[in-house]
Formats: structure tokens, C-alpha cells, sequence
């Protein structure tokens, strides 16, 4: 029994249209960048925001299927949702807050207490039972509202940027324990995030929305080896590049080549295809280099971004590329905005897979 959903669904001029499924035990993480429809798709998986065509349906029930006139409310789908900024009740306590989901649908309070306190001791939260939301830290109040929502004991539990709300000193520790509490779920599970570390600590497998449309899919593994968009790319820090390829050569659309030998048992087919270069495979030179590296061209640094130990640098030219380099080497170079240079990449460091 899992989640299927085929999800077709307008709002102004936004069209969102996607279809996947999420199998018992399973995380899904979401990614995809601002205004690409992740919050949308969980939207209409809660029950708020009708779709206008497909069908959602969780273990053969059907939640939504607007051709058999079909709309289960969102109070009455076994769905939880763990809001971006929790949204706990400031005038209850944790305890009324797990509660309150309990008591709305019939529970009586003596008995959506006793589960609630349950719950917030799951969560190592009794001696919290008592204290309003201004009175919890953050990473506390995202316990508190994950225990809201399994207090149900839904099928699905839907996460919106649950580790969004957190300074960074917390996030690490909070995400720790999230995915311990995530693991004692049998249902299914989907967590909409921006960040590929959330996927690769909380996730089984991601799938990326661009536009409103499913663009990958796969383990986090599998996307990042293969990215085929640019949001991918940029989101993993490789560069990508399309084109033609044809006996290991790809050729852009304004000319450029680029060497593949990616080194797979079996060669890349020739047509249509995509080439990723780690940033820390390009070297830059003052001056073009001699020797065996089959890719070199003339680049201008456009941008140079410093961290501690790492520097990029953002070059245009006939193949405009990101490269990763050591302080040492930047000074060395004595590299600035506007300096012109060769980039080299040798062709066993590229890799390239049909588009």
C-alpha cells in the first residue's frame, strides 16, 4: 500500500503537473528552487488546495479525483503536516497543541491528553508538557509540532523546510533528531527542503521539481552523479554542459568542444548529451598550457567567491565554468575580476550521459 498521486492543478498562471508515488517506510525529499511548486504539491496533498485533474489516493482510498467528484476534506485525510514555521497555537501549551488535533477529530480531552503526553515523551519533551511556544526553544517547538502531527497517526506526513526555522548552530543537532523520530514512522513520508544536506541525512530517494513539472528523480546518489538541469548542477556544485555528442566529443550550441572519456564500461551513446566537470578538476594557467590535456580554452574571471580553505571562481568563455581552487593558488595567479587566463580540464575528468 503506498501513495499515488497524479496531480494536475492551476493557480493563476502557475501549472503544476506531476505524478510519482511514495511507498511505507519511505522518505522522499522534494527539492527544487522558490516558486517551483513543492509547497503547492503539499498543498493539495493535505487536502488544501483542490487539484483540477489526476487523483491522489492513499492505500487504494481515494483523497482527490475530481473526474468521479471525489474530495476528501483535509481534516478527514490521514495526512500530517509539519508546517515551515511550525505554526503551534501561541495561547496553548505543547500539550494542548499535540492535543488539539486529537480533540478536533472527537477524541475526548481526558483521553487526547494522556496520548499527547505520550507523544511529547517520545520526544523527550514532559518536563515541556506545560510551556507555551514563546517559551520553547526552536529546536523544541519543531518536536513539539512533529509530535502534533503524528499525534493522528497518519499515513502521510508531509514536512515543509521543517529545519528552515532553525539558526545554524541548532539545524545540525535538530536534523540529528529528526531522523531519529522520522525512523519510528511506518507511513509514508515527504520532506520539502532546499538544502541537499536535509536530503542526504533524512531522505531515501529525492525527487526535483522545476517549473512545476518532475525533472529527476532517483537516490541523492543518482541526481548528483547525473544532474540534467542546471538547477541540479548548480544546487550539487559541478558545472553542466549540453550539446551534440559525437565519438566522445560534445559540442555545444555556440561551438564550443569539450574531450569526454568518463571512464564507463560502456561509451556514451552519440547525440544528444550532457558533460559534468567537478570544479576542482580545472586548473587555471596565466598562460596556455602545453602538453596532453585535450581541454583548454581562453577564459575571463567574472566573479571570485572566498571560503576559508576554497575559492571559486566564475569564468566566461567559450565554455563558462565554475573552478575551485586553493588561496594559494589564487594569489599565485594574482586573480581578480576582469583577469583573463586558461582553464584545462583533463577529458578523463568530465563525464558524459544522454540528455
Amino acid at each position: 500500500m503506498s501513495l499515488a498521486a497524479q496531480i494536475s492543478l492551476s493557480i493563476g498562471t502557475f501549472d503544476l503537473d506531476v505524478q510519482f508515488s511514495v511507498e511505507p517506510g519511505e522518505v522522499v525529499a522534494l527539492l527544487g528552487p522558490n516558486g517551483a511548486g513543492k509547497s503547492t504539491l503539499l498543498r493539495a496533498l493535505a487536502g488544501l488546495a483542490p487539484i483540477d485533474g489526476g487523483r491522489i489516493a492513499i492505500d487504494d482510498t481515494v483523497l482527490d479525483d475530481p473526474a468521479a467528484d471525489v474530495f476528501v476534506t483535509a481534516d478527514a485525510r490521514p495526512v500530517g503536516v509539519v508546517f515551515q514555521d511550525y505554526l503551534l497555537f501561541a495561547h496553548l501549551s505543547a500539550l494542548e497543541n499535540v492535543a488539539f488535533g486529537l480533540r478536533a477529530r472527537g477524541m475526548p480531552r481526558a483521553q487526547a491528553n494522556k496520548v499527547a503526553a505520550e507523544r511529547l515523551g517520545r520526544m523527550g519533551l514532559s518536563d515541556h508538557a506545560g510551556h507555551r511556544p514563546a517559551q520553547l526553544s526552536g529546536g523544541q517547538a519543531q518536536r513539539v509540532a512533529l509530535a502534533r502531527a503524528l499525534a493522528t497517526q497518519p499515513r502521510l506526513l508531509l514536512l515543509d523546510e521543517p529545519l528552515a526555522a532553525l539558526d545554524a548552530g541548532t539545524r545540525a543537532e535538530v536534523r540529528t533528531d529528526l531522523r531519529r523520530h522520522l525512523a519510528t514512522f511506518a507511513g509514508m513520508r515527504i520532506l520539502v527542503t532546499h538544502d541537499p544536506i536535509d536530503a542526504y541525512a533524512l531522505a531515501d530517494r529525492v525527487i526535483v521539481i522545476e517549473d512545476g513539472r518532475v525533472s529527476q528523480t532517483g537516490s541523492l546518489a543518482e541526481v548528483t552523479a547525473q544532474p540534467r538541469s542546471r538547477y541540479v548542477a548548480d544546487l550539487v556544485g559541478v558545472n553542466l554542459l549540453s550539446g551534440d555528442l559525437a565519438h566522445g566529443v560534445l559540442t555545444t550550441p555556440t561551438g564550443a568542444q569539450i574531450v569526454s572519456l568518463d571512464g564507463a564500461a560502456e561509451p556514451t551513446p552519440d547525440g544528444s548529451a550532457l558533460v559534468a566537470i567537478r570544479p576542482q578538476s580545472i586548473v587555471l594557467h596565466p598562460e596556455q598550457p602545453l602538453g596532453s590535456t585535450r581541454n583548454v580554452w581562453p577564459v575571463t574571471v567574472i566573479d571570485i567567491d572566498q571560503y576559508a580553505d576554497r575559492v571559486r571562481v566564475r569564468l566566461d568563455g567559450p565554455v563558462p565554468l565554475v573552478a575551485e581552487i586553493t588561496p594559494a593558488a589564487l594569489a599565485a595567479l594574482a586573480l581578480q575580476p576582469g583577469s583573463r587566463v586558461w582553464a584545462a580540464v583533463k577529458a578523463s575528468e568530465t563525464m558524459a550521459y544522454p540528455s
